[in-house]
């Protein structure tokens, strides 16, 4: 049976006392072993990081830029190895495995412009003589902690910013699909990174704690549930690191009655169902405003649903694959059956579906429920899986409160034809990314991605400008070349503000 093994000083290697199963969600039967590290292999990792991490830094930016735009190559030449691997181990769809590796890669384009956004600020003449200056320099060592529903996608997103401003990168990965990352750092070394620079190592919460207990980890990025994120935050910080902690979520879309229903189910159906609903982005709950348009929408969500092809992950005609094991199956199964205990009405029920050939494989049908309310449980906490919740919403203001006074901030659309509409409730709504007719608004990379109140836990956002804020640290200089002689007292040093 294949052993996946850590990625430490620019080769694979390690050993481990314990493993950790990894699946083919589509079979249900376990694939490979991955090793599981302890503080000996941080401790490793750590080292060679700490070897190679100042001469990286000391590399000019557009060298480093050099080595973003050869791994964008290699990545883009064995895309379809990727996909392939990554879906065998998540089970998403090839094209939703490709569209993973994709959103990472255009983080890596940004990257690629780094010495542009490196560049510091310059004031000649601040005082007398006086000139004043600032740099942007690299935190270290960093560290991310990734979750198993984007295994290329998100580790990309901390590690390219993250080594393209000079630091050195330690990823621990979802123990549950851990071959892509330790790809990505073998591509990565292919183009030219250092040995030391991006590195993998895998492990549990053991691992986790150890990375952030590690005095020499300057900063850690970490995505995944609220709960354990906010215990990274808290446990970081305390350990005087920089932390930045993206949790859950549980977005809402906002149904206007002048909206485009057909768009609306459209972009349902890819928003709520695709990749099995295993996306912090996904669109889980449908506010229809007003109940014609519920019951209108409810109309033409049920064939939609009907329609939807739930396959292995080399289906090309599949619009999802299972879910990652087969305890998520059960959780999100347990979550269905208390909405049901909760009142909602079940209106399709996706539990108990079987995939002829594959019955072991941990698949899900659709589900869908009308008459969700705001009280219940179901409603409270993001279930993870193909199920979208209708809750009704009488006018536009309850339709603004509802996301507003969720505990998760992440992400929220709203579907209208109605430009004032749309901008009141972009302006006013309490969440941290807005579509407007667009189901899942994730930011191009050369903005930030970054949810409010449970979703997220710092003060800076992934990617973009606020990535580059994240993994650097300003340094401000003020100087001055004083003509004249030494010790003379006519050039005696002034602050600029007093002077």
């Amino acid at each position: 049976m294949r052993t996946i093994d850590h990625f430490i000083a620019g080769s694979a290697g390690g050993g481990a006392t314990r493993t950790s199963d990894v699946f083919d969600p589509n079979t249900g039967q376990v694939q490979a072993k991955v090793n599981l590290g302890a503080q000996a292999d941080l401790d490793r990792a750590v080292t060679a990081a700490q070897a190679a991490q100042p001469g990286w830094a000391a590399t000019n930016p557009q060298r480093r830029a050099r080595v973003m735009f050869n791994f964008k190559a290699l990545v883009e030449k064995n895309m379809d190895e990727l996909a392939h691997l990554l879906s065998s181990e998540h089970g998403k769809v090839i094209a939703d495995s490709k569209g993973d590796i994709q959103r990472g890669l255009e983080v890596v384009e940004f990257a690629c412009g780094i010495p542009h956004v490196l560049k510091g600020e310059y004031t000649p003449g601040a005082g007398p003589g006086i000139d004043v200056y600032s740099m942007r320099q690299p935190v270290g060592i960093g560290a991310g902690i990734t979750p198993f529903n984007f295994p290329a996608m998100i580790p990309l997103w901390m590690g390219a910013v993250a080594t393209a401003c000079g630091n050195a990168f330690i990823l621990k990965p979802s123990e549950r699909d851990p071959s892509v990352p330790v790809r990505l750092a073998e591509l990565m070394r292919e183009a030219g990174m250092p040995e030391g620079i991006f590195q993998v190592v895998h492990g549990d919460k053991e691992m986790v704690d150890a990375i952030l207990d590690h005095p020499a980890i300057a900063a850690v990025s970490f995505v995944g549930s609220s709960d354990i994120a906010h215990y990274v935050y808290n446990r970081g910080v305390a350990a005087g690191k920089r932390v930045q902690a993206m949790g859950g979520a549980k977005n809402h879309g906002i149904v206007m009655p002048d909206a485009d229903l057909d768009q609306v189910v459209a972009d349902l159906s890819g928003a709520a169902f695709g990749s099995a609903g295993e996306r912090c982005m996904a669109l889980p709950v449908v506010v229809p405003v007003g109940d014609k348009t519920a019951e209108a929408l409810k109309a033409k969500l049920i064939p939609a649903i009907a329609a939807l092809r739930v396959g292995v992950s080399t289906d090309n005609d599949a619009h999802y694959g299972p879910v990652v094991n087969a305890a998520h199956k059960q959780r999100v199964e347990n979550w269905i059956q208390t909405g049901v205990d909760e009142g909602a009405e079940l209106v399709v029920d996706g539990r108990g579906f079987k995939l002829q050939g594959h019955e072991e494989g941990f698949f899900i049908g659709p589900s869908l429920f009308d008459h969700v309310t705001p009280d219940m449980q179901s409603y409270k906490e993001e279930i993870f899986g193909p199920v979208l919740q209708i809750v009704r919403a009488p006018d536009f203001e309850t339709a603004v409160r509802l996301p507003s006074d969720h505990q998760y901030g992440n992400g929220v659309a709203i579907f209208t034809r109605n430009g004032h509409a749309a901008r009141e409730f972009a302006a006013r709504v309490n969440v941290g990314m807005v579509g407007i007719n667009v189901p899942i608004p994730v930011p191009v990379a050369y903005h930030t991605f970054g949810g409010w109140k449970r979703s997220a836990f710092g003060d800076t956002n992934q990617h973009g400008i606020e990535g580059v804020k994240f993994w650097t640290k300003v340094k401000t200089v003020t100087q001055r070349w004083p003509d004249g002689g030494v010790g003379d007292g006519a050039n005696a040093f002034v602050i600029p503000t007093m002077g």
